[in-house]
């Protein structure tokens, strides 16, 4: 599939089912802790600098954002997981529209998962693929800000994060930079793959 990625926009907001693109359109869900660099990975793949809105407050996408790229795929960036600064019955809330989202969604064909490639992969990142894993929804791991850890340590870095996730061979790992374009090709070849 040709893509045209300057035609991108952001297509609407949405809380719940009622509000969802009525088409059949095939939608690619980004997820994963807030400030994992979510906006960046969406901007960089289209070749943007402020589509995604980025923000020093993490925690700021509250509702499911619906990307229209080329008239072809969408992308859902879902909101960010594991803000402490979020109360418990916003959390609650999130929990249930991310899962609706999740399970109940057709045009959905898989969700990119993003993890923070310094750090070894929290309690709500294993929560996150663990439930995606047990829904079988394809997953395409993104490791982001690959340029913060030295080269050298990327087979640590990596090992250590599959280790701690139980990390399914058959999915796809990428190492990822927003600074350096790591893994932008591979990211959209793997997102293709799914369409």
């Amino acid at each position: 599939m040709e893509l045209n990625t300057h035609k991108a926009d952001i297509l609407l907001s949405a809380a719940s089912k009622a509000h969802y693109p009525q088409d059949d359109l095939p939608e690619i869900a980004l997820a994963g802790r807030s400030n994992v660099g979510k906006s960046s990975f969406i901007n960089t793949l289209l070749g943007r600098k402020n589509l995604a809105r980025t923000s020093s407050k993490p925690g700021k996408t509250q509702l499911l954002n619906f990307y229209n790229i080329d008239d072809k795929l969408r992308f859902v960036d879902v909101p960010g997981y594991g803000y402490a600064k979020v109360s418990k019955s916003e959390r609650a809330k999130w929990g249930k529209m991310i899962e609706e989202y999740l399970t109940q969604r057709e045009n959905l064909r898989a969700v990119v998962s993003l993890i923070d490639m310094r750090h070894e992969p929290t309690a709500d990142d294993v929560q996150m693929y663990d439930f995606l894993k047990y829904y079988d929804i394809p997953v395409i791991l993104v490791a982001t800000k690959a340029d913060k850890v030295p080269r050298g340590k990327w087979n640590k870095q990596e090992s250590l994060i599959k280790k701690k996730l139980a990390f399914d061979q058959a999915d796809q790992f990428i190492v990822f930079s927003s600074v350096s374009k790591e893994g932008l090709d591979l990211s959209w070849e793997t997102i293709l793959s799914y369409l």
